[in-house]
């Protein structure tokens, strides 16, 4: 596989502020030992609820924010010891969609303003009009209008489509390789939404994009990833392509994932064929073994002793759990 991007035992953990003496050496483990490769090409989905750490290791790729311990690579350099200017050049080829389209962009500027900053911080545009050019084909790609009355609007004129397009537009703007969209959609009204899913389809087809996509809505991650990695308390617990995780999931929680999805036409049963107990553990104190074994309907004497490693069942589909 041609790893476009790849993470070695990444560990990530925020101290616990508080004032007694014990909170000084507490830390919530938002990212504790991941490991993956993201080939070239693909779309790739990071699935879990609330609290998983996914929207943590997804920064922790860009260097948003900096890793405890582990090691990161793109195009098989280390890029954990980069220092400011070698991160700035690497930004040209790494961007990031953020999740919310009202905040994620700067309300006293314009379209084109938006577009067009990170081609001024670059200095990727020889003039104004070579970077008027640029912000016209990008606007085209995301499909919105490239006329003057447009790119001088500012975002409070728009909806929550077009600002999110236009966030969708700026990722692009430098001609990067690898797009890391944290939960793109979920702000979204649901037609809305099914319009910038299909998109964001059209533009790895189109353009040739990686795509990294954040979501707690393994329905949403089938319809766009080829694989799936899903997180639970800041491990990934199975692994695969998205037909054979939503086809045949081994993991519990994947289930659990899969029976929240409600369904289309009123159903009695729904919710009720995996029963789940306990309750989120405090991802300060994890349980031992298993992490999962307080809510696992199926948990073994094992499960409260030994952590599972993530095991290859067969065919690159990966799982940690004693009993799948």
């Amino acid at each position: 596989m041609d790893a476009i991007l790849r993470v070695v035992d990444l560990h990530k953990g925020f101290p616990v502020k508080g004032g007694g003496r014990r909170d000084r050496h507490r830390f919530v483990r938002a990212v504790d030992g991941v490991d993956l490769e993201i080939a070239r090409g693909e779309a790739f989905g990071i699935v879990g609820e609330s609290g998983s750490g996914k929207t943590t290791l997804a920064r922790l790729m860009l260097r948003l924010v900096e890793p405890t311990s582990g090691q990161i690579y793109f195009e098989d350099r280390e890029i954990t010891s980069f220092g400011p200017r070698e991160m700035k050049e690497l930004r040209r080829h790494m961007q990031m969609v953020f999740q919310d389209p009202y905040s994620s962009l700067d309300p006293r500027k314009t379209v084109y303003s938006l577009i067009a900053e990170p081609l001024s911080v670059h200095k990727a545009s020889p003039d104004r009009a070579s970077k008027i050019r640029r912000v016209e084909e990008c606007l085209g790609l995301v499909e919105l209008p490239a006329s003057e009355h447009f790119m001088a609007k500012v975002p409070d004129e728009l909806s929550g489509g077009e600002r999110q397009r236009v966030g969708i537009a700026r990722a692009l703007v430098l001609g990067p390789e690898f797009i890391l969209a944290d939960e793109p959609v979920s702000m979204l009204d649901a037609s809305v939404k099914a319009g910038i899913t299909d998109l964001m389809v059209h533009l790895r087809e189109k353009i040739g994009l990686t795509y990294v996509f954040i979501t707690h809505e393994i329905a949403l991650a089938n319809y766009i990833c080829d694989r799936i990695a899903v997180m639970y308390l800041g491990k990934i617990v199975e692994l695969g392509r998205a037909a054979e995780i939503i086809g045949a999931p081994l993991h519990q929680y994947t289930r659990l994932l899969m029976e929240a999805i409600p369904p289309l036409y009123p159903d009695e049963e729904w919710g009720r064929s995996i029963p789940e107990r306990g309750e989120f553990p405090f991802s300060i104190e994890m349980p031992a073994g298993c992490r999962f074994h307080p809510r696992c309907p199926s948990a073994l004497e094992i499960c409260t002793e030994r952590e599972p490693d993530l095991v290859d069942t067969g065919g690159g589909h990966f799982v940690a759990c004693h009993t799948w």
